[in-house]
């Protein structure tokens, strides 16, 4: 078992006390159509675990944009990235960042992403609301867009912003999660994907692309993979062709999304029932170690898991230890806890004892985490 377990929260994560929202009055695995801040209203205030958000970026482009052949770049030049000034996009955006502070949980998160034409503008909303900045993320594309008129630098980032409810507020994180996914190095706030592309890139019935500003799975993958656990809510206002909605059916996440053009919603249906749910066992993950209830290596020799008189060894078996009735351990002359004996023996400053020390069961080499894992199954029992 060791700290492979179901996803989990770390206890200074979870949860805050509101009154529970049967899941059955919620609109779980639906495409509400219409205006985002309408159907959001018709929401229970304290329902929903996390919200991504990708708005409209209002991009303020003017005329068509050509590449230097002439060819026509196909940019997003839709009626639903157009406002009359910067003073009705604020307006738009406190609209729908309101409503989604009401439906949050106190402990519910939002992700909200952007360009430089807009995410300063949300973020400074976000802020007023009382939202609280956790990180700002850089999505660094491999393969953006070139700036074909060559009078700027490339635009090859977009930025994600992070927030909670609250500066107090609590809110999920599986830091221990995402340390795995990046090679056992914590998970920097510059993240590079390539743009959505390829196979990826969903076509509509015309063969051409199906939405301008499709996000990349791999990028919503990271995001509900780090900031939800198995069975969370996610609500999605700009749901689009329904990345959101496909990764959090894979993920074992439960799914609501907004989007009030019929094209999209059309795509983004089929393009779900398709998506297959992970096994149970698939979502298993790295727990954090913060996030496990301290245990006494004592407890684990109370409860017969490791009996006074076991030997114990490092991984490379350059040391034997033998452990007592009390829960110390004896090397030679050292004499004491798991960690302190380790410390001393290896002159380090430190020890982790339960990866350190090792025991042999059924004929297999195991860490005494192991034990401790079993004492944690059976106190859950």
């Amino acid at each position: 078992m060791g700290e492979l377990t179901k996803l989990r929260a770390a206890p200074r994560v979870r949860k805050a006390k509101v009154a529970a929202v049967d899941k059955a009055d919620l609109p779980l695995g639906q495409i509400l159509d219409g205006d985002c801040v309408a159907r959001m209203r018709e929401l229970p205030d304290n329902s929903v675990d996390l919200v991504f958000a990708d708005p409209p970026y209002n991009l303020q482009l003017g005329g068509d944009l050509n590449r230097p052949d002439g060819s026509h770049v196909d940019a997003v030049t839709n009626d639903w990235d157009r406002f009359d000034s910067f003073a009705t996009y604020d307006a738009f955006t406190r609209a729908w960042l309101a409503e989604c502070q009401r439906v949050l949980k106190p402990d519910g998160a939002l992700w909200v992403i952007g360009s430089y034409h807009n995410i300063y503008r949300v973020g400074a909303v976000l802020q007023d609301l009382g939202f609280w900045i956790l990180n700002d993320i850089v999505w660094r594309k491999t393969n953006p867009m070139p700036n074909f008129r060559g009078t700027r630098f490339t635009n090859a980032h977009e930025t994600l912003i992070w927030a909670s409810q609250g500066e107090k507020a609590r809110y999920q994180f599986n830091y221990r999660a995402m340390k795995t996914l990046n090679d056992e190095l914590q998970m920097r706030s510059d993240w590079t994907f390539p743009i959505c592309s390829g196979g990826e890139r969903l076509k509509g019935e015309d063969g051409h692309k199906a939405h301008p500003t499709q996000k990349p799975e791999a990028l919503l993958y990271r995001v509900l993979l780090a900031t939800t656990e198995a069975g969370d809510v996610v609500l999605d206002p700009f749901f689009g062709t329904g990345t959101t909605g496909a990764i959090a059916k894979r993920l074992g996440r439960e799914w609501i999304g907004c989007e009030r053009e019929e094209s999209y919603r059309k795509v983004a249906m089929v393009r779900i029932e398709k998506e297959l749910p992970l096994d149970e066992s698939a979502l298993t993950t790295m727990q954090s170690r913060k996030s496990q209830p301290r245990v006494a290596f004592g407890a684990v020799v109370e409860a017969g898991l490791l009996k006074p008189g076991t030997q114990l060894f490092d991984k490379k078996r350059l040391w034997t230890a033998t452990v007592r009735a009390d829960g110390s351990i004896e090397c030679g002359k050292e004499i004491g806890s798991i960690h302190g004996v380790g410390k001393e023996l290896q002159g380090a400053p430190s020890c982790n004892g339960w990866t350190f020390w090792h025991y042999e069961h059924g004929g297999e080499v195991k860490p005494i985490d192991a034990a401790r894992g079993l004492y944690l199954l059976a106190s859950e029992d």
